[in-house]
């Protein structure tokens, strides 16, 4: 079942001689519970990438199908509240709130949007995080791969339709990166989370289903 659909995404910066084309029409499809690593050089487009699906920003042309949806309908305010309803989003350096422990960290979103924290589930989630034992520690009491385990709780408490993950593991050591992508396969076959990853290293991609190569703003494999 397709949940996510690419179609002729465009994205320029700039304008005459300044003017960057970020991604050049790039097209691809991605089903339900799969693991996908997107992979290229830096400036290559991949960032850019994950931005416009994640409805971070608004490409110059082409579209992004979220379950059927096409998300750049929404409003401004519609497309924030889709996004943190239906995308997990997981950053290189955490984006953590320093004032809050970890349990407060992973509710933040259902906080957000007005929702009832199930404890069972939460519970749950941090058994599988490997943080039950840290739950009301504060970010700076966390190694790094702890804080990230906490950023990736975030992202799955709202069942969100899509984990979108750019480069996880660029700020952690080789142990924490083992640790971090087996966590992501974890939640993609034990919930059947959708993911989708930005890294730039191969041997961590190889451990998604499938690999897109970008290049110059281009989907060169797919």
């Amino acid at each position: 079942m397709e949940i996510l659909k690419v179609e002729n995404l465009t994205k320029i910066y700039g304008r005459g001689l300044a003017e960057v084309k970020a991604l050049d029409n790039v097209s691809f499809t991605v089903n339900k519970g799969e693991f996908v690593a997107i992979v290229g050089a830096s400036g290559s487009g991949k960032s850019t990438l994950l931005h416009l699906i994640g409805g971070v920003d608004r490409p110059t042309s082409g579209k992004v199908f979220i379950n059927g949806k096409d998300i750049y309908k929404y409003n401004d305010d519609e497309l924030a509240v889709f996004r943190r309803r239906e995308i997990g989003l997981i950053y290189q350096f955490y984006n953590l709130i320093p004032i809050l422990n970890v349990e407060e960290n992973i509710v933040l979103p259902l906080k957000l949007d007005g929702k009832d924290v199930e404890q069972d589930k939460l519970d749950e989630l941090l058994k599988i995080l490997g943080l039950e034992n840290r739950r009301n520690h504060l970010p700076n009491e966390l190694s790094g791969g702890q804080q990230q385990r906490t950023s990736i709780g975030r992202a799955l408490i709202t069942n969100p339709a899509i984990i979108l993950a750019d480069e996880p593991t660029g700020n952690l050591d080789s142990k924490s990166s083992d640790e971090i992508v087996d966590l992501l396969k974890k939640s993609n076959k034990q919930y059947n989370q959708t993911i989708i990853m930005i890294t730039h290293n191969l041997e961590i991609a190889k451990t998604a289903d499938r690999i897109l190569r970008i290049e110059d703003g281009k989907i060169c494999e797919n």
